[in-house]
């Protein structure tokens, strides 16, 4: 061979490896290349810090962004994913709940802000305020995932039609628009059409409806890889402020554990976390930000000389399941003595809870969770915000609650996001209610109103006075 024939050779191999080399700088840079967010504050990476689901479980966000405006159809009401009870606040990007994380490419997913947030008005020409840490009676997660796998369900959803409407609001680049035409639109809807059949099982059991969720069926059948049954886990939203004063106590509310390290793990893992991804510094700062956050004031008037006959009556008939150091606080009373709906705390096996202690060959650490048969007795602080009540948000007030259950409304309307402060919740029922919120039927399974008769037999006057000292809660 002649020295200018290995010369050429040479050359070849050397650009042919420059050339590999720049795909493959290319391909991590477009697919994998990691952008570490930061915030300023801990409550800030509570409402938007990423807990590492963004591989598993995210969606490229330009697809996000235009699904409301190409399928509104699809949608309660106006307004976008807003129709759906996100709540943005002025200036943001994206809405409490949902962190936006680049991995190659701007991904975003659900975080626990999602469930965790509470806005409430006083009129309705106000502004939300928005109470982070506190119950998102307003969201409705079951129709957010199903409008996503509607979309995906639809011829519409494809290339053309979605790169069309990406291109209406920016402008991506060459490589971008490739990878979007051919990579990311295919695959996104690919994922979610898998995911509809995974969550099929949720077709036969009563709609969550707003401010609810079933947190841990969804585990039980797909991470847990328990046998599929027939039970119904809807639940309430629950606050997690001021986590500190419940150290030690049963936790969720039928007290499947009690580690607050436990459950902070284990909902970043139920919401797509893995060992690769997980966001362990985000975790931490929202783990310690959730344990000192105290509870909200209630920010309307309150009669101080009738709260103080108020706690007269709550020390008297309240305070040992519910004030801090009561003899039953934090505690699992049985289900049969509480007297709710029992759904939920069927829901939960012990094998269940044996296979998230051994999760991942234990790779997590976790050894907690347990089977429990009831209810717990919660800590009442900022009492006032987490309407409506009991652990299925089957009654809609305090005053409600303290009437006896064939007394209690048996149809009302979740989500409407305006208080109620005579009857201390929300407002459920009118034209507004009706637009705004999402059936609530006590007659369905699930969705009973019975049981916790403490206080119904109080005067009225008493009940009046009770209601008036758990504002100050």
């Amino acid at each position: 061979m002649t020295s200018r024939k290995k010369r050429v050779i040479i050359n070849l191999v050397v650009v042919l490896v420059l050339l590999g080399g720049a795909g493959g700088l290319g391909a991590y840079y477009y697919l994998f290349r990691e952008v570490k967010t930061s915030f300023t504050t801990a409550e800030e990476t509570f409402k938007y810090g990423s807990l590492g689901n963004e591989q598993t479980d995210g969606i490229p966000y330009w697809i996000w962004l235009v699904l409301p405006r190409m399928f509104p159809e699809k949608l309660p009401g106006s307004g976008g994913y807003a129709s759906l009870g996100m709540v943005w606040e002025e200036g943001k990007e994206v809405p409490v709940g949902i962190s936006k994380k680049t991995i190659g490419f701007d991904r975003v997913a659900l975080n626990c802000a999602f469930c965790h947030s509470a806005p409430y008005r006083a009129k309705p020409d106000d502004k939300p305020t928005i109470v982070a840490a506190g119950p998102a009676h307003q969201f409705d997660p079951q129709s957010y995932v199903r409008f996503l796998y509607s979309c995906a369900s639809d011829p519409r959803f494809n290339p053309d039609n979605i790169m069309k409407e990406i291109d209406l609001v920016y402008k991506l680049s060459f490589v971008e628009r490739t990878l979007y035409r051919y990579v990311l639109i295919p695959q996104t809807r690919d994922a979610l059409l898998k995911q509809k059949e995974q969550f099929a099982w949720m077709d036969s059991r009563p709609n969550w409806g707003r401010g609810r969720i079933d947190p841990f069926n969804p585990i039980k059948f797909g991470i847990l890889k328990q046998p599929m049954d027939s039970t119904i886990g809807n639940s309430d939203m629950q606050p997690i402020w001021n986590m500190k004063a419940r150290a030690g106590m049963a936790l969720h509310w039928d007290g499947l554990n009690t580690s607050i390290d436990d459950v902070v793990l284990s909902s970043a893992i139920g919401d797509g976390a893995t060992r690769k991804y997980i966001e362990r510094d985000n975790l931490k700062q929202m783990q310690e930000w959730i344990v000192d956050v105290p509870a909200p004031k209630y920010p309307f008037a309150v009669n101080a000389e009738l709260a103080a006959k108020g706690d007269v009556i709550y020390k008297r008939d309240c305070a040992s399941c519910h004030a801090a150091g009561g003899e039953k606080t934090g505690k699992v009373l049985p289900v049969e003595e509480v007297g709710t709906d029992r759904h939920r705390t069927d829901m939960w096996t012990q094998s269940a809870a044996d296979a998230y202690n051994n999760y991942d060959g234990g790779y997590w650490g976790m050894k907690n969770f347990q089977k429990k048969t009831g209810y717990v007795s919660v800590i009442l602080d900022g009492v006032w915000l987490r309407a409506p009540y009991l652990h299925n948000g089957s009654v809609p007030s305090l005053a409600d609650l303290l009437e006896p259950p064939e007394s209690r409304p048996k149809l009302f309307w979740r989500g409407y996001d305006v208080f109620d402060q005579e009857r201390i919740g929300f407002i459920t029922t009118g034209p507004e209610a009706e637009r705004r919120g999402s059936r609530f039927d006590t007659a369905e399974a699930g969705n009973s109103n019975a049981g916790h008769l403490w206080g119904t037999t109080l005067s009225a006057d008493e009940k009046k006075a009770l209601i008036e000292y758990l504002k100050t809660l």
